[in-house]
Formats: C-alpha cells, structure tokens, sequence
C-alpha cells in the first residue's frame, strides 16, 4: 500500500514539473480505484486505495500548495468535490459522495477537506486521470496533453493534462512563450 502512497506522490512531482504548475493552480483529479486494484472501471471500489492514493495526491499538491479538486463518477454526473475557498462564488450542488455512489476517491476528498463542496464543474489548470476517467471537460479551453513516465498508480494507466492560453490572431502574432 505504500507503493501506492510513493507512485500518487510521484505523478504529482511529475506533473507539476512538466506542466509548470504555480501555487494557487488548481488541479483536477478522476480516479478509478477498482482500475487501481485492477478490475474494470465502476466494479470494485476501495475506500483504503483511494484513501492512500488521495493523501499523496493531498500531501504534495499542499506542499506546492496547488489547489485540487476531485471528480466525482458519472452516478453523480462527474460532479466535483473542492474546497470551498477554491471557486468561492460557484453553485453548489446538494449531495455527499458514496463509494458507490460518487467514487471512493470523491469520497474521500469530501472527509479530510477543511470546507468540502461539490459543483458540477470547474475549468482546472492541469489534471490526472487515473483509470481513464475522462477528467477533459474540467480543463479549460485548451489542453495540451503531459507524457508522464510515471504512468501508473497500481495496475491503473495515469494520463495527464496541462492547459494553456488560446492563441489568438493569427500566422503574424507574436505570443508569449512563457505562457506555453
């Protein structure tokens, strides 16, 4: 189980490193725990691997003090779980996440959050998806795809998504590489 702890930890580093990630950015998390164990998205979820998953994930992503923010299924229409003081204005939704019902990993962001809410969405900065969860529609506008050679948490496929700016004006603009 610590492997699992040391493989989350991981991705995070990576991530933040290739994505160039900034305090205050906000990263989205899908995960699959049954897909971490294994079997097929949806069929077996584990409250203890996504509670050891969540405090890697947690543990580093406060070190670099990023703000994270965990989808929850597709039972709950992939609803996500932050802290409040992460989108403080946004709609909120009424439902506390389930295992089965919402993920065990929504789940258990939604216990050790100091102030957990749920929303129906958010546009994130950078993302991981572990489990082919399909955490896209919660990146802004463009995402730029992150080869991780850190790619597995468990028996789970990690991908990884940065975003970026939209470049606007054409084949004569200059753009800002410092924001690519």
């Amino acid at each position: 189980m610590n492997e699992l702890y040391e493989q989350a930890t991981a991705v995070m580093r990576e991530l933040g490193e290739k994505a160039k990630l900034k305090p205050g950015d906000i990263v989205v998390v899908g995960c699959s725990t049954s897909e971490i164990i294994g079997s097929k998205i949806g069929t077996n979820s584990s409250p203890d691997v996504a509670g050891i998953v969540f405090k890697g994930i947690y543990d580093y992503a406060k070190e670099n003090r990023w703000r994270l923010a965990f989808q929850c299924c597709e039972h709950l229409n992939r609803a996500i779980v932050v802290e409040r003081s992460t989108i403080p204005n946004a709609d909120i939704v009424n439902v506390v996440p389930q295992p089965k019902a919402g993920g065990s990993m929504a789940t258990q962001a939604y216990a050790h959050f100091e102030d957990p809410v749920v929303v129906e969405e958010i546009k994130a900065d950078a993302g991981i998806d572990i489990g082919f969860t399909l955490i896209g529609m919660h990146l802004k506008k463009v995402a730029v795809p992150v080869r991780l050679e850190n790619n597995k948490i468990g028996e789970a496929t990690v991908l990884a998504a940065r975003t970026r700016p939209r470049f606007i004006g054409g084949s004569r603009a200059v753009y800002n590489e410092e924001l690519l």
